[in-house]
């Protein structure tokens, strides 16, 4: 028998409500998700879902199942023409795709407030990515390529840079220099972008770890949130990426 939980999870989703979990009488948001720290491990009793991510395109969402055999049962469950489920087993890698591409969105934001084109948006976009499989791979090794094309990876990726909140608002804190804060307060009534703060948890791994050179976007993105670093200098991290510079 399904748990209510659970229950509520997907109806959220269904129904479009905030990206938030009620879980234990309290609202679980993306800032868990940011801080790296699993939904799994905050969620850990018996739970027949890991994580399910934001629905991308036209209603599509992964869920990953504990046990293999529940994995059908809930797509024959809650799956709609609308409505698309794409069951997976590679948890962390869902669950991190749902929090790194918020940094990748952020730089999206950057370009367009600096009034670049579609063009420059695909290379963030294919940079990030590629940042984000080896951020994975590297941190919590194991996962599976195939997953980063589910809807909870490339899907996600795209539709958050072209119409998120964190590209919104990384958008308007280049053209009207203003505080980050401050531009949340103005446009989002209330809610936050997580990418500012997922990319400060993420810089802080890699300055423990000494890898801010394989990971020049994600760097840019924190050190331009903090005003450590111009919007405008992105774009040279664009142009000197390590991945041009691979034969």
């Amino acid at each position: 028998m399904l748990s209510t939980r659970l229950i509520l999870v997907f109806l959220m989703l269904i129904i479009g409500e905030s990206r938030s979990i009620i879980y234990g009488g309290r609202e679980l948001n993306k800032y868990e998700l940011a801080s790296i720290k699993y939904l799994e491990e905050v969620m850990r009793e018996d739970q027949y879902v890991r994580i399910p991510c934001d629905p991308a395109g036209d209603g599509e969402v992964c869920c990953c199942p504990k046990k293999a055999q529940h994995g059908q049962m809930l797509k024959q469950l809650f799956q709609t023409p609308n409505f698309r489920i794409t069951v997976v087993e590679d948890a962390h890698t869902v669950e991190l795709c749902g929090a790194l591409k918020n940094i990748v969105a952020c730089a999206a934001g950057f370009t367009d407030g600096l009034g670049y084109g579609d063009n420059t948006k695909a290379a963030v976009i294919r940079l990030g990515l590629m940042e984000t499989t080896k951020f994975v791979e590297h941190y919590y090794p194991g996962s599976n390529l195939q997953t980063f094309f589910e809807s909870c990876g490339v899907a996600d990726l795209i539709t958050t840079c072209y119409g998120g909140r964190n590209r919104k608002v990384c958008e308007a804190f280049v053209k009207q220099k203003k505080s980050l804060a401050e531009i949340e307060k103005e446009l989002l009534n209330g809610q936050s972008a997580q990418g500012p703060l997922t990319a400060e948890e993420v810089y802080l791994m890699m300055e423990k770890t000494g890898l801010h050179e394989k990971f020049p976007l994600f760097t840019a993105v924190h050190k331009i949130c903090k005003g450590d670093m111009k919007p405008e200098s992105l774009i040279d991290c664009l142009r000197n990426h390590p991945e041009h510079m691979e034969l």
